[in-house]
């Protein structure tokens, strides 16, 4: 009997490893979770009706003449820079054509990602002009802290994608930076990433190179870059995010169009209030991707923030931005396209207790909202002004939680463990059962930056922080780092574009 057992848990155990590494090897996320609801139809009526209302009697402010001119000939009411929409009109220009899920290819096929439906793609932060480690603390990034978290990223398995400006390399000339960030993330990495939206020819710059990569044809078909298009809010787009935009979405490129909002300065102080009008300044850039090309892939996203009504800094982890999240989420899964909110945010200038109880207020209902694609998942440090290295070692920890929470609940018969509580029975433990053998290094999500074990241990092995356990292991993954194959010839082509479009930009801008 006893030997029956040991053998069966053997081969437990390799189709338990054997899935585990499958689970691991997913590009992507796929949640078996229902996403948590706050507001019942009648209470997301009420906040569209606003956002139409807002749309319709106030309008927004466009400073990109394109733009004007497009949402002119739609028939829209332009007075100037002000432009009003009728009611419902974005909505249906939106709804009719923006697709509901896209897939963005990566330059490794295998990791690939899917974007939207029950999908949730994690991405690291986004737009520090600082980083911060253990032995150097906070400093300007350069151009090697950009390629350093380039690397990071594409060494763990728990971000699904690149993501775009992971830090500002200050040490760059900003006409020319942009360049230099498209061309690290294409060459040290094979992950989903984001191109340039500081001003319309830098996205260009941005899927011009993606083309390099592709092919022309190949994008003409399928998304590969993505561009991050934030409104001025209150109820403004200018012509950097709109030109932006223009140029990802007419060439089949996916644009994230994302109010960035601070409750209390940039917009009313309740949720219902940013969330009508979130979605009012969001479905103006929406319905201009579809006018500019119907069926281009757009993201519609959110972040909202409160604000200290004190000292006027911008405050993470509180409940009221959690309730926006969740009302957005759903509202965006009424409007029937992808949505991107949430991450790891923290206004804490370390890796301290602070940082880890706002980043797991912001993360949980980033989880359970039903989000599609994440920004700041990992490195996110003093509001955004910062990207921590060790701050990215926990937090990536935290993402891969996330896969074993979104998992859900097993109820295959294995699952359910039924035949090992009867064989068990009373008064016994479950150390050294079949089931317990079978399932014991699966079990559990493992944390690679936690310390479980006893106190004369950890005190023998240097009484370790988290902070410094995660130092020593982003330095590890470095170490270790080799970068991805690529094809010569293309990643010729792509130095040569950056040389030549570098002698083209100023090194200051006028």
């Amino acid at each position: 009997m006893s030997r029956r057992r040991r053998s069966g848990g053997r081969r437990a155990r390799a189709v338990a490893r054997a899935a585990a590494q499958e689970m691991r090897r997913s590009p992507f996320l796929t949640s078996k979770l229902a996403p948590y609801e706050v507001l019942s139809t009648e209470g997301l009526e009420i906040i569209e009706h606003n956002a139409e209302t807002i749309l319709e009697r106030v309008g927004v402010d466009i400073t990109d003449e394109p733009a004007v001119q497009t949402f002119r000939e739609a028939g829209a009411d332009v007075d100037g820079q002000r432009v009003r929409f009728p009611r419902g009109m974005c909505r249906q220009i939106v709804t009719a054509t923006a697709p509901s899920m896209f897939t963005q290819v990566a330059r490794n096929p295998e990791k690939s990602v899917v974007i939207g439906g029950n999908h949730l793609v994690l991405a690291p932060a986004y737009g520090s002009p600082f980083v911060r480690d253990l032995d150097k603390g906070r400093r300007y990034a350069t151009i090697e802290d950009f390629r350093n978290f380039v690397k990071l990223v594409y060494m763990t398995p728990y971000l699904h994608h690149s993501g775009g400006t992971l830090c500002e390399p200050v040490d760059v000339a900003i006409p020319k930076r942009h360049l230099d960030m498209v061309y690290s993330h294409f060459r040290f990495s094979d992950k989903p990433l984001m191109g340039s939206v500081t001003a319309p020819h830098r996205a260009a710059d941005s899927v011009e190179m993606a083309a390099l990569v592709f092919g022309e044809d190949f994008l003409e078909e399928n998304t590969v870059i993505m561009g991050l298009c934030n409104a001025n809010s209150p109820l403004t787009w200018d012509k950097a995010m709109l030109g932006s935009a223009r140029e990802y979405a007419s060439r089949n490129q996916a644009a994230i169009i994302t109010p960035f909002i601070l409750a209390g300065a940039m917009a009313p102080v309740t949720v219902a209030g940013v969330a009508a009008q979130t979605l009012a300044e969001a479905l103006v850039a929406l319905s201009y991707t579809q006018l500019v090309r119907p069926g281009a892939p757009v993201i519609f996203g959110s972040f909202a923030s409160s604000l200290s009504m004190q000292s006027g800094a911008p405050t993470f982890g509180t409940p009221e931005p959690s309730l926006t999240l969740f009302v957005l989420a759903q509202l965006g899964r009424r409007l029937g396209i992808p949505f991107r909110s949430g991450g790891n945010l923290t206004a804490s200038k370390v890796p301290d207790a602070q940082a880890a109880y706002e980043s797991a207020a912001t993360f949980q209902p980033t989880l359970l909202a039903g989000i599609n694609f994440v920004l700041h998942s990992a490195g996110w440090l003093e509001g955004g002004l910062t990207m921590g290295y060790e701050k990215f070692i926990l937090d990536s920890d935290q993402c891969g939680m996330a896969e074993a929470l979104l998992s859900g609940v097993d109820l295959s018969e294995n699952g359910q463990a039924l035949e090992s509580v009867i064989e068990t029975g009373p008064g016994q433990h479950h150390l050294g059962t079949a089931h317990t053998l079978a399932n014991f290094e699966t079990a559990f999500y493992r944390s690679f930056t936690a310390d479980n074990n006893s106190y004369e241990q950890w005190s023998e092995e240097g009484s370790l922080r988290s902070v410094e356990r995660a130092n020593s292991l982003w330095k590890k993954s470095l170490a270790d780092y080799e970068p991805p194959a690529i094809d010569e010839s293309v990643d010729e082509a792509l130095q040569e574009y950056v040389v030549r479009k570098k002698q083209t930009y100023p090194d200051f801008e006028a």
